[in-house]
């Protein structure tokens, strides 16, 4: 049947078949060739589309953050690539519980990063102090205290959906910002200090322990006795092997 078919007949039969909306044809109306934007909209766009996040993590929150990167969820079609220099990335998802020891390098970490720079606050521990904000005294009570954060995420943890929904809300918000408002949100001091209603608790300890002699410790003069005795038992039981 093919045979009796000329090439020309064949082609537009594959065509119909394969391709029922016929071929792309290049058009010449001005609307459809040119596209129109401003500076902000494009500038907008072009940081939307290519967010970077720190690798940063200090709990169990930064283990659903890493389940981003696998092929089950693949934000890397947010255009997010992870980066492991503060210098090359302009996002910081601060997953799991920040302590007053490491909140100084989260301060470095945050102030090495180039403007703009966004901060994603993910989990209880972090927003709040989680768990550890009525007995620690070691906890950070929310991450805005040291950095200014742009958005907050609950849950104890947030499953990897509600840190996508989480860069949804924070794309939307770079889509809206404008060049000439941007000194506006910029930050104006270092800290966001709050004042912890914490209870003073002096230690009651005056070293005593530390001058306490042991009364299972043994003497330079026994030691010595005790020594003797072993060895001579030593040599005892050789001899007894001898004339055995």
């Amino acid at each position: 049947m093919n045979n009796s078919l000329s090439p020309k007949a064949i082609r537009e039969l594959r065509e119909e078949t394969c391709n029922p909306l016929g071929p792309p044809q290049v058009t010449t109306d001005l609307s459809e060739n040119i596209i129109l934007t401003s500076l902000d909209d494009l500038h907008n766009w072009a940081r939307l589309s290519s967010l970077w996040p720190l690798l940063y993590g200090t709990a169990c929150c930064f283990i659903e953050f890493a389940a981003l990167i696998g092929s089950r969820f693949d934000f890397d079609r947010f255009g997010l690539v992870p980066r492991s220099s503060p210098r090359q990335a302009d996002l910081l998802i601060v997953a799991g519980t920040v302590t007053m020891k490491m909140a100084p390098a989260l301060v470095r970490l945050y102030e090495q990063m180039p403007e703009p720079k966004y901060v994603i606050a993910m989990g209880a521990c972090t927003i709040t102090g989680g768990m550890f904000s009525a007995d620690s005294t070691t906890a950070v009570r929310g991450v805005d205290k040291l950095i200014p954060v742009d958005l907050y995420l609950p849950g104890c943890p947030p499953r990897p959906e509600a840190i996508f929904d989480a860069v949804i809300k924070l794309r939307k918000k770079v889509g809206n910002e404008s060049i000439l408002e941007r000194s506006k949100t910029e930050q104006t001091h270092r800290y966001i200090t709050v004042e912890h209603n914490m209870k003073l608790v002096f230690s009651e300890n005056t070293g005593e322990y530390l001058n306490k002699k042991s009364n299972k410790s043994i003497t330079s003069s026994k030691l010595q006795k005790v020594e003797e005795n072993i060895n001579n038992k030593v040599e005892e039981s050789l001899i007894d092997k001898e004339f055995k």
